[in-house]
């Protein structure tokens, strides 16, 4: 990836961090600088960098740089509450990323349900239908709640909606794990991986749907098989993946994984208790977004974007550990302490530029 696009997109993640705080510290009645943070970091940076990765190519094709600048325009129309455009915008973002989809593995997703296919690439596409889908939900759910109001619900929000977007980054990620894994496929491990994708993007679709209807027995369930597949992944990434720099980023991500699983079933439980007070427990849902956006996802985006530097000049383990206390601490805190954030913006600048610059040369 050239300099140029580095610059680009570790601004972009920056910038996205600094926007969820700003929301808290100086909000403006009305407009929601949370939207930006998630559109900057999921949408515009995520999609374009997945889309980047699906063509393999070395300098950026017209579709992807026609869905980046799309991207902006859909980011900030949905800020500014001009919905029209959002709503136009998504359908010219939808068929760029059906386009690259089709282009690299086919119109209809067959490759799910063939057994010789490896489930890294599975993975893969599954993560551009989610971007392509979640496109199409989104303004599906703006239609509804801004003109037709022909569904009422509490959850169906915009915001909940707007958050699916990390799931495609979360899929990439997986994807990037399950390659390192191609050695084992021919095995009868090859089994338990394909378990491992039916559970992860089946559950988490399922439990989508759950949270839509507020059915919190069966979001338990679900994020308990979400949580041992995890788990299993880590086993099988642990064991049979290459040592190489990449894999104490990736295993770091998948670390990171397991904590947004644990917290997602941890703030469940506080739903279903007789004094729930979200207010009480906003510290908890916080550190699971920002343990799935800036620490799971994180990982999965810089491998990609160094995807052809490795190995890189660095001391992995001071930079994981960094990565770890501003993504667990410093960036929860920032919600409820101002120097806290500034702590957070500092670290993550660190982190982001260390991984995207560090030179390719060197020992780990």
């Amino acid at each position: 990836m050239s300099i140029k696009l580095k610059v680009l997109f570790s601004f972009l993640m920056i910038t996205a961090l600094v926007f969820g705080f700003i929301q808290i510290y100086f909000p403006i009645e009305n407009y929601s600088f949370e939207r930006l943070h998630i559109f900057l970091f999921n949408l515009c940076t995520g999609g374009t960098i997945l889309l980047y990765y699906t063509q393999g190519r070395v300098n950026v094709s017209k579709t992807v740089m026609l869905f980046f600048l799309g991207s902006l325009i859909y980011a900030l129309s949905a800020f500014l509450k001009i919905y029209p455009v959002t709503i136009l915008v998504s359908i010219l973002l939808f068929v760029l990323v059906e386009k690259i989809r089709i282009e690299k593995f086919s119109f209809f997703p067959i490759h799910f349900f063939k057994s010789k296919e490896s489930v890294s690439e599975k993975f893969h596409q599954a993560s551009l239908l989610c971007l392509s889908t979640g496109l199409i939900m989104a303004s599906l759910v703006i239609l509804n709640n801004e003109y037709f109001k022909f569904v009422t619900m509490e959850k169906l929000t915009l915001n909940t909606f707007f958050l699916g977007f990390s799931f495609p980054l979360s899929l990439i990620t997986l994807s990037l794990v399950f390659s390192s894994l191609k050695k084992i496929e021919g095995s009868s491990i090859k089994v338990i991986m394909e378990i491992c994708f039916w559970a992860i993007t089946l559950g988490v679709i399922i439990f989508f749907g759950f949270i839509l209807f507020e059915k919190f027995i069966p979001q338990v369930f679900v994020t308990f098989a979400l949580f041992f597949a995890v788990i299993t992944v880590f086993f099988l990434y642990s064991k049979f993946a290459e040592n190489i720099q990449q894999k104490s980023f990736l295993t770091s991500g998948i670390v990171f994984l397991i904590v947004t699983a644990v917290t997602g079933i941890a703030y469940i439980f506080f739903q279903m208790s007789p004094g729930y007070d979200p207010q009480k427990i906003k510290w908890l849902l916080h550190m699971h977004v920002f343990a799935s956006l800036y620490g799971w996802n994180l990982c999965g985006l810089s491998v990609i974007c160094r995807f052809d530097d490795f190995p890189i000049k660095l001391h992995s383990p001071t930079v994981i550990f960094i990565h770890w206390l501003t993504a667990i601490v410093l960036a929860p805190l920032g919600i409820f302490y101002g120097w806290f954030a500034l702590l957070a913006v500092s670290g993550y600048s660190f982190i982001t530029l260390t991984l995207f610059f560090s030179r390719n040369k060197g020992k780990f």
